[in-house]
């Protein structure tokens, strides 16, 4: 709705601005100081709440970062595996800061620790009584509160740790401790706060001193502690400590079973606070009777510039006209003007997003990562059925539209970044080339429909078959598939080649050429780890010629081979 109109600014402005003026500056030498104080006091209070739940959760996703990352690094499942401590020491230490977390505890597939880098002395000992400890076991990644010997007061992340097999090698746990001096200095200064960390019936740590010594009454806010641990509720008050009062609040947390055993106390002393109300006070007194004084002046100019918006709104419209979707054309006024700048900037917003949204979609396919996608949800009306527009055309660029998976287009974009990749970390990469047995004599005695279903099941199969988020399987072209192994020499490779192909032969998929049997594949296999002397078309030759050998040695198999593949030494399972 349209509050005002130009002749409205160009009539009234001088009374508007002069009632505005007088009204401000009365309520800054009527308002009452103690008012004034406790409503700064209280608003800082409720920012830095907020800001130590976001520190929290950011604590969350660190942990889950660390934990994660770390088990999927060979290097770490290679030393878990062979219950190298040394190696497992050092590997972890140099990542607590890269992960910004403060310990980690690795075990074995048993729940045994193999090492506690926050107490590097104390292992050996069996935990599969935690309830995280039997979640990693059980293949479950969760994150956490916890309280035990080894984490006081710590938000904590537990992944199973898997080899190249798919066997369980480890467990891998990381968090960060809150009740550590580090932290809550960090958290002091971060919130410019003072901070305290209960256990249960005891404060574990605080930043509350006198003359440079700890405090050592520790049951100082130890009631509250209690009470918001018992009762799984914020608390928000004063609380006095050493002859100071604080503006204090609580916070419980909560472990897995949801259950309250700890709390974090945040305090905020009233006379700093009380300082800087009295100077807020003194500067909006000032600041009306500046704004009184000027207000003849800004009569003239509010006339003179009531056609600036106009102006700036055409030359933003010009812009956008253009293609220039970076500017910003909001007006921060009430009548038509402001209203339609309003209405544009949305436009512009819009269209800027989802233009982001595309870049974005693209360079990650380039890339071989075709499961990302933009959010049409997060459009509406036409701005929707545009975006799905683009999500069908990038279907129809990247993914197969018979199977579903990825085309060769996506495939040779992943194969690039993973090839790249294994140069830079001097690990092994392997290639499957899968093929359908007598795939034209099945066409011709089932029908090209119930071939396209018999490629369908395939292509379900493969997706199913493997495991690692890394691997990438997408159809190669007609009746030929190919499956991408990053971190996977040519026996990790005939594992899961041998599994296709024997879950393929499992498939009701009749083939009358097949003795009464069913559909069959054969599966070339090449392997190596690339220089960057090295070329991606070696290896998939290497995958081709294995792939024929496999068919002109009877089809139905697995035939294998690696770097010295070209001087026609193959291996058929």
């Amino acid at each position: 709705m349209i509050k005002s109109s130009f002749k409205v600014k160009i009539i009234f402005p001088t009374v508007i601005v002069l009632i505005a003026l007088v009204v401000v500056l009365n309520v800054f030498l009527w308002v009452r100081f103690s008012a004034l104080s406790d409503d700064l006091i209280t608003e800082k209070l409720s920012t830095n709440s907020r800001n130590l739940k976001r520190y929290i959760e950011t604590s969350k996703e660190n942990a889950g970062v660390a934990a994660i990352s770390m088990a999927f690094h060979p290097k770490v499942i290679k030393a878990i595996r062979e219950r190298d401590r040394d190696e497992i020491i050092r590997l972890f230490l140099p990542a607590h800061d890269l992960y910004k977390v403060n310990y980690y505890v690795i075990c074995d597939n048993e729940g045994r620790v193999l090492v506690r880098t926050n107490s590097l002395v104390n292992f050996g000992d069996t935990i599969v009584s935690r309830q995280g400890v039997r979640d990693a076991l059980d293949g479950k990644v969760s994150t956490f509160f916890e309280s035990a010997s080894f984490s006081r007061v710590a938000i904590r992340t537990g992944t199973p740790v898997y080899d190249t097999d798919d066997s369980l090698v480890g467990i891998i746990f990381a968090g960060l401790r809150f009740d550590t001096p580090a932290v809550i200095e960090e958290l002091k200064e971060l919130l410019n706060s003072e901070i305290a960390v209960f256990l249960r019936d005891r404060r574990m740590a605080t930043t509350i001193s006198d003359e440079g010594r700890s405090v050592t009454d520790a049951t100082i806010g130890m009631d509250i502690a209690k009470s918001v641990i018992e009762n799984k509720e914020e608390y928000s008050g004063n609380l006095k400590i050493l002859d100071t009062e604080y503006k204090a609040f609580f916070m419980p947390l909560m472990n897995d079973d949801e259950d309250a055993f700890a709390a974090l106390f945040l305090g905020i002393p009233v006379e700093e606070l009380s300082d800087a109300s009295k100077k807020s006070t003194r500067n909006g007194v000032i600041l009306g009777l500046s704004g009184l004084a000027a207000s003849v002046a800004l009569l003239f100019y509010i006339i003179s510039s009531i056609s600036k918006p106009i102006i700036k709104l055409s030359r933003d419209m010009n812009d956008i006209a253009n293609g220039n979707l970076d500017i910003e054309v909001a007006i921060a006024s009430d009548d038509e003007v402001g209203q339609l700048s309003r209405s544009l900037q949305k436009v512009v917003n819009i269209l800027h997003r989802l233009l982001v949204d595309i870049n974005i979609m693209i360079y990650e396919h380039e890339k071989g990562n075709t499961d990302y996608c933009l959010d049409s949800e997060a459009f509406n009306g036409d701005y929707k059925v545009l975006a799905d527009n683009i999500l069908d055309l990038t279907d129809l660029g990247m993914k197969d539209q018979l199977t579903g998976i990825p085309n060769r287009r996506s495939f040779d974009n992943r194969l690039n970044l993973e090839w790249n990749r294994a140069i830079r970390e001097k690990q092994p990469l392997s290639i499957l080339m899968v093929d359908v047995d007598r795939f034209k004599k099945y066409n011709d005695a089932y029908g090209h429909q119930q071939g396209d279903v018999a490629l369908q099941i395939i292509a379900r199969v493969l997706k199913q078959s493997i495991r690692r988020s890394v691997d990438f399987a997408a159809r190669w072209g007609g009746e030929e598939f190919a499956v991408l192994l990053p971190a996977t020499d040519s026996n990790g490779a005939a594992l899961v080649a041998e599994k296709i192909r024997k879950e393929i032969e499992n498939e009701p998929i009749p083939c009358s050429d097949a003795g009464g049997g069913n559909v069959t594949v054969s599966i070339g296999i090449g392997s190596q780890i690339p220089t960057r002397q090295s070329m991606i078309e070696n290896l998939i030759s290497l995958a081709d010629g294995a792939l024929y050998k496999a068919k002109e040695s009877g089809r139905n198999r697995v035939v294998f081979c690696g770097n010295g593949c070209e001087e026609g030494r193959f291996n058929i399972l």
